[in-house]
């Protein structure tokens, strides 16, 4: 990870209700990076989303972003940020989108109205239509014009493809990408497409029942997970088992193993040497790595 000030910093950050317990988290997301919280429902994601915006309090732990501690009543930092939640409040219903648009040109001394009327045009928004009689997926292309109206330092996108079509889709990954051009933003984002993922990513932070399970570089993280099938004679479940990079061993029938390794050089090289017999190997995608980390994460006491 980079050794600068991360854009988004929490250091032992907990937050429980009577059903649901968050952390103690700790994690930071590099500057000048999009990095993408993965993970099953009810993992987090939004909860963390919830806790850097300051809607909801940690009991213990601090946060920081872009150096400063979020609050309500701090809108020097409020504006170097843009927020596009998954879920869109139902309470600005009956203003058009160039009213709401009007509102937010007022908080934002950045805003660059060409910016957002070329944004509109890309993602084929009407801002006569009042939102409430927009499609979730127009909604949501709206949203993410007003986020990006007044260029912020750090984007935060809480599973933004929800609603879009194939084409709309394709055209946020392009914006998100230009966006990101001149090297000085951030965008943290929680997906669970993993296509998106993969195209936007540079960095995967992977949660599970309110942990971090570990954050990856992508392209490493992708490069070391890889699964391995081997058959023969006197292979034995445990003698496997203490391969370096070996993360899990499953036996499919007779002698005949799947062996998932989190460091493939390693296994690779401890598979030639031990003249292991392989039959096939193959690269994992996130959904099974993702699988893998959460079959080895502990309960809660």
């Amino acid at each position: 990870m980079e050794t600068a000030q991360p854009a988004v910093r929490l250091d032992g950050v907990q937050f429980t209700t009577d059903r649901f317990r968050l952390g103690p988290i700790h994690l930071e997301v590099p500057r000048g990076y999009v990095t993408a919280i993965v993970g099953p429902n009810g993992s987090g994601k939004s909860s963390t989303f919830r806790l850097l915006l300051d809607l909801i309090k940690p009991e213990a732990g601090t946060i920081e972003l872009l150096g400063s501690r979020p609050h309500s009543r701090n809108p020097e930092l409020r504006q170097r940020l843009a927020y596009v939640p998954e879920t869109n409040s139902d309470c600005d219903e009956g203003l058009r989108a160039s009213e709401k648009a009007a509102f937010h040109q007022l908080w934002y001394p950045t805003w660059d109205v060409n910016r957002y009327q070329e944004l509109l045009r890309r993602f084929d928004v009407d801002p006569s239509v009042r939102l409430g009689k927009m499609s979730k997926g127009m909604r949501q292309k709206l949203e993410l014009a007003l986020a990006l109206a007044h260029q912020p330092e750090l984007l935060l996108l809480d599973e933004p493809s929800s609603g879009l079509d194939p084409i709309a889709w394709k055209h946020m990954l392009e914006t998100l990408s230009r966006y990101m051009e001149d090297g000085s933003r951030t965008i943290l984002v929680a997906s669970h497409l993993i296509e998106e993922v993969r195209r936007l990513a540079d960095y995967i932070v992977v949660m599970s029942r309110g942990q971090v399970l570990g954050v990856y570089e992508k392209d490493a993280l992708f490069d070391n997970w890889r699964t391995y099938y081997l058959i023969g004679d006197g292979l034995e479940e445990r003698m496997l088992t203490q391969g370096p990079g070996v993360h899990a061993v499953e036996r499919m029938g007779g002698q005949a193993y799947k062996l998932i390794s989190s460091a493939s050089q390693s296994t690779e090289q401890w598979l030639h040497r031990e003249a292991l017999p392989v039959t096939g190997q193959q690269p994992m995608e996130l959904d099974d790595i993702m699988e893998a980390l959460i079959a080895r994460q502990q309960p809660f006491s």
